[in-house]
């Protein structure tokens, strides 16, 4: 089977994305699986590879010569979306102009996605002060991807070989999370996580669902019922309907160790109730993906790190995995 082409966007220029970009299109073992091609600037990438010892590029294909090439390429690659001068920013810097070239990646990805060019999209770290400087207001890449393509359904989910997490809400405050729970979101995620789990570890999944409220409302003791209203039902419709599952969990022992051995998916209901066990556990490793999208795409599991960005510092491997398991959907 030939190998699958994968979109990678750059992410924020400012940010660690160009060198973890130039890290992977060096990575040998893993262009003998998949074909990067990262969605960026070469010019950027060229200057960023001067600053920190890395290779430059070697192919670089501008977008008037993509539509014709894009079926066959073979090799590591930059697709050359020029958006300003290489010379005239400061990384590390936030700014409107650097939020801006990087929402201009991800929409060229979406594209090429939606037009079958690439197989898969993973993607590099954005940073969300510089999109709203540039007046992008997307809380991040799984709202972006799920409305552009779309997506009649959509989750955030995180895999990892320590474990795997499934989020009910995802970028929103504490305040919104009780009212964007439904039990038929609930249950979306866990049908998308089910899925999914089978896909990549080829097997039936044993899923845990977790409680919103502290010893998961300790039967009404604590929160407004949400457990018996909401998390529930859904927990029983997901059972009706032959998915491996229990709960709601209390949140504070969900993740131990002897738990973990049991359990091949989480269903959390915000952000942090994942996020926190999952990045302490797994931060080097983890890849974020959205489901339900018509076309496979998977992120690293960190930030634009500015404060460490073009010194030779960042460590890539969150993105290689994130193109392997990007090329194993794709497959």
């Amino acid at each position: 089977m030939s190998k699958p082409i994968i979109a990678v966007t750059m992410g924020d220029p400012a940010g660690v994305g160009p060198e973890i970009c130039l890290q992977l299109l060096a990575n040998e073992a893993l262009c003998e699986v998949a074909t990067p091609v990262v969605f960026g600037d070469a010019r950027l990438l060229s200057r960023c590879a001067r600053q920190t010892n890395l290779p430059a590029p070697k192919r670089i294909i501008s977008e008037i010569e993509w539509a014709d090439q894009c079926s066959s390429i073979d090799g590591p690659a930059v697709l050359d979306l020029f958006g300003f001068d290489a010379e005239e920013f400061t990384p590390g810097s936030v700014s409107a102009r650097t939020g801006a070239a990087g929402y201009r990646y991800v929409e060229k990805s979406i594209e090429a996605a939606l037009a079958k060019q690439v197989a898969a999209v993973a993607t590099a770290p954005l940073n969300k002060e510089a999109l709203h400087a540039a007046g992008i207001t997307y809380p991040g890449h799984t709202e972006m991807y799920a409305e552009k393509m779309a997506a009649a359904r959509s989750c955030m989910t995180f895999f990892s070989e320590e474990m795997i997490c499934s989020l009910a809400t995802v970028h929103i405050g504490y305040q919104d999370v009780v009212p964007s729970l439904t039990t038929a979101r609930i249950l979306d995620v866990i049908e998308l996580t089910d899925e999914a789990v089978q896909r990549v570890r080829g097997k039936k999944p044993k899923i845990a669902v977790l409680g919103l409220n502290p010893h998961a409302g300790e039967h009404g003791l604590f929160g407004r019922g949400e457990e018996e209203a909401i998390i529930t039902p859904a927990i029983a419709a997901a059972k009706a309907r032959g998915i491996t599952i229990e709960g709601p969990l209390p949140p504070d022992t969900a993740f131990i160790p002897a738990k973990r051995r049991h359990v091949d998916a989480y269903i959390c209901m915000y952000h942090d109730q994942a996020l926190i066990p999952l990045k302490m556990i797994a931060f080097d490793s983890a890849v974020n993906t959205t489901l339900g999208l018509p076309v496979p795409r998977t992120s690293v599991d960190h930030g634009t790190a500015c404060d460490i960005a073009w010194q030779g510092k960042a460590n890539g491997n969150s993105l290689v995995e994130a193109v392997l398991l990007a090329a194993k959907l794709a497959r």
